[in-house]
């Protein structure tokens, strides 16, 4: 079976896409509609902007958005999955592959989801920073220990990969205990404390928008970043999506559900091949490449 999977923030890069827009008239028809949509021409910083450019989380989140969903729009016939699932910002790009919402309202959603982000990170100073060769409830236990502080498990990527979120303060004596324990620590360059409750404010905004948004009953399951598991009901898929800002990104148990469901092959869709790496991480012996 076929699970796609779409890749979030981190996995941009220059030139990402500009061959989907140079080779094929519907993509050079998305991308420009896009950039109605956005309000500036995010295909010139998409094409040709700088790395800085694109860090910006008003830039990236739309860019990796279009990049992914465009690329399973041009694989017409061959995209056909049994199931699909998305890492943060890539649960967005899944829901549209699938089917689940237009192409418009996905890209809407993502725009202001970005924008309500990017708020949130210019109101409180915080960070995030990836812990290493640590079990998951070592670092549960860690963050749980830090008194007066905002620091919590924000993305399972992957065994011996787990993604701290929380206030600059918080995340700094986290990673002083995890080095005490002999794990390691690398600070993320991110602009906030993403999927943790400080993203609260940026959650309520996308609320209302999830709210005005017409949601459909996909093509296939969609495995939700808040539970790992497999979804097709929209009022479900829904209140998931309202969830996802401040809950944690549980990618090694999606991988892990994908697997027992019947996954043998797990196609990245979208820019970077970070997805795969924590596919095999998960199994060594998967077949994980990227789309075509």
């Amino acid at each position: 079976m076929k699970a796609y999977v779409f890749p979030g923030q981190g996995a941009q890069f220059v030139g990402m896409g500009k061959n989907l827009y140079d080779g094929n008239d519907e993509c050079r028809a998305m991308f420009e509609k896009a950039n109605e949509i956005i309000g500036f021409r995010i295909t010139d910083l998409m094409f040709a902007g700088t790395p800085e450019d694109l860090k910006q989380t008003k830039v990236t989140q739309p860019a990796i958005f279009l990049h992914s969903v465009i690329l399973a729009k041009y694989m017409g016939e061959q995209f056909k999955p049994d199931m699909v699932g998305g890492h943060s910002l890539g649960e967005f790009s899944a829901l549209v592959a699938a089917g689940a919402m237009s192409f418009e309202d996905g890209l809407r959603l993502v725009i202001a989801r970005a924008n309500a982000m990017q708020k949130c990170c210019e109101k409180t100073p915080s960070t995030m920073a990836a812990v290493l060769k640590l079990d998951d409830k070592t670092v549960e236990d860690i963050c749980a220990s830090i008194e007066g502080e905002v620091v919590v498990p924000a993305n399972y990527n992957c065994p011996g990969q787990l993604v701290i979120s929380g206030t600059n303060e918080g995340v700094a004596r986290a990673c002083e205990k995890v080095k005490e324990v002999k794990g390691k620590a690398l600070p993320l360059a991110v602009g906030g404390a993403f999927h943790s409750p400080l993203m609260e404010p940026a959650r309520v905004e996308l609320a209302e928008a999830i709210e005005h948004t017409e949601f459909h009953t996909p093509v296939c399951p969609v495995y939700q970043n808040v539970d790992a598991l497999p979804h097709t009901d929209p009022a479900d898929i829904k209140k998931n999506l309202l969830m996802q800002l401040t809950s944690p990104v549980r990618w090694t148990y999606t991988v892990q559900h994908m697997m027992a469901d019947g996954a043998d092959e797990f196609i990245e869709v979208g820019p970077g091949t970070a997805l795969q790496g924590m596919v095999k991480r998960v199994n060594p012996e998967a077949n994980a490449h990227s789309a075509e």
